[in-house]
């Protein structure tokens, strides 16, 4: 990943700026190629959930073909986090900048509001290469009132920035950031930069399972960016997905 060499599509309304991207891999697109729409018919969240895609927040997704070994793009969220987390913080006022952190896994939370959602998908294409879509959406202008946690915006934390101005630091921050990461390579900077910016490390929270519910403290995160869990019998147990609830 060397040099801002990424080409950028505008559109209107689309069903998902994900689906988009991956639409495009699978027709032969080389990848470097950033997607953002005015509007979502069809955004998704993580686990299948709807997002809220009106007019007026920011939209993108982020086409990479083969940009690590496989065993390395365990760690990729981790990079994709800290980036769209330093273009949020870029064009926040101080004191809202600083109550800005990283939900595990990949929510960012303004004085605890999500305020961001971030979706990965992966997908061996049809020649051989595998395509990865990143995409990252920000309430820039407005959230949804109903949802599984309490939500903000920019525009309500003292922010007056645009779409388009956020989407071109977020291209900035993403480059820094995938060449920081260097297919895995720069793993640990990215790891302890990510749990400086952590919302409750070593504090109790609730994770939400498919199947249960368990307790325990926020003890960190390993190299492929599963939650540590210690449980009160002093084991820990590693989480790879679910919702986090802080008590």
């Amino acid at each position: 990943m060397t040099g801002p060499d990424f080409r950028h599509i505008e559109l209107g309304d689309v069903a998902s700026t994900n689906l988009e991207c991956m639409e495009r891999a699978r027709a032969g697109d080389a990848g470097h190629l950033w997607i953002t729409a005015e509007r979502q018919t069809g955004g998704r969240a993580r686990r299948g959930r709807n997002w809220v895609s009106e007019p007026g927040n920011l939209y993108s997704s982020l086409l990479l073909i083969d940009p690590a070994p496989w065993e390395a793009l365990a760690s990729l969220p981790l990079a994709v986090t800290l980036a769209v987390h330093d273009a949020i913080a870029s064009v926040l006022p101080g004191e809202a900048a600083e109550s800005l952190r990283i939900k595990w896994p990949n929510d960012m939370l303004i004085d605890g509001q999500k305020t961001s959602g971030i979706l990965i998908e992966a997908e061996q294409l049809a020649d051989g290469r595998r395509a990865v879509v990143i995409g990252c959406g920000v309430n820039v202008a407005h959230f949804p009132e109903a949802s599984l946690y309490p939500a903000t915006c920019l525009a309500d934390q003292g922010s007056a920035v645009t779409p388009q101005d956020l989407f071109a630091r977020l291209v900035v921050s993403m480059d820094r950031t995938l060449n920081d990461w260097d297919q895995g390579r720069g793993l640990a900077g990215i790891r302890d930069a990510w749990i400086e910016r952590a919302q409750g490390i070593g504090k109790p929270v609730t994770v939400n399972l498919p199947d249960r519910e368990i307790h325990g403290l926020f003890d960190g995160i390993d190299d492929e960016g599963r939650l540590m869990l210690a449980m009160p019998d002093g084991s820990r147990q590693m989480i790879a997905s679910g919702d986090v609830f802080f008590s």
